[in-house]
């Protein structure tokens, strides 16, 4: 009995502290955006930010610990659910395939777009030789959520295809929404998805070699957390 009533406060603690952290994640995210437009994403920025929204040097490094880079997956992640959110009216069963993923795109761009000074000095920042892996990590993952909406279930080699060009769809709209308007950006990722979907109706012709099955498998056991088999050695 004891046992569990110490769990249950710990879980309680637990929830409290997440609370807490996307709350202070939220205000500092908040604060930072007006400062960015004309600073930059800096640790300068992080700082005045988090003195801004009322929270010590120690929260904001116990919330942001690498600052600036931490501080942009809040906003690029901000921007997926409110992308999300702006599709919740929309039933993807209802629309082809390609009308989901333009709808899911274009989504994403004017969720970006509405932040767009902040926005505007996030590219420079992701395209700094040290930041570009967060970028394409940050492009991966809205890639990833839009997909999941569009009902994909893939865990063969067409996850990670999907969403390795659907990401290099993505990264280029935002920046034409941003320098062109939204009529431009439109065109562009109406004529990508195009692209796309011809060549996944190409790649799906193509032979499945061993090569690439066993590549794909095991790929998928390490994204769930398996240990790939190690093959049995070939008889003698």
């Amino acid at each position: 009995m004891a046992a569990r009533a110490s769990k249950g406060y710990r879980d309680r603690m637990s929830q409290t502290d997440a609370d807490w952290a996307a709350a202070a994640e939220n205000r500092i995210l908040d604060a930072a955006l007006p400062l960015v437009a004309s600073g930059g994403w800096t640790s300068r920025t992080v700082d005045q930010a988090a003195l801004k929204a009322g929270l010590s040097h120690a929260d904001a490094a116990l919330l942001l610990p690498s600052g600036p880079a931490d501080l942009a997956a809040l906003l690029s992640r901000r921007h997926d659910r409110a992308a999300l959110h702006a599709l919740a009216a929309l039933d993807p069963r209802s629309l082809k395939v390609r009308e989901r993923i333009q709808r899911g795109v274009e989504a994403r761009v004017e969720a970006a777009a509405r932040d767009e000074a902040a926005v505007r000095r996030l590219l420079g920042f992701l395209a700094l030789p040290n930041h570009m892996p967060l970028g394409a990590r940050l492009l991966w993952d809205s890639a990833d959520a839009l997909w999941r909406w569009a009902g994909d279930t893939a865990t063969d080699e067409n996850h990670y295809s999907k969403r390795m060009i659907l990401a290099g769809v993505l990264g280029p709209a935002i920046a034409l929404r941003l320098s062109a308007d939204r009529q431009t950006a439109d065109a562009y990722v109406f004529r990508r998805i195009a692209d796309v979907m011809a060549f996944e109706k190409w790649k799906a012709g193509l032979p499945k070699t061993d090569l690439a099955m066993n590549l794909a498998g095991a790929l998928g056991k390490l994204r769930y957390g398996l240990k790939p088999r190690t093959p049995a050695p070939a008889a003698p």
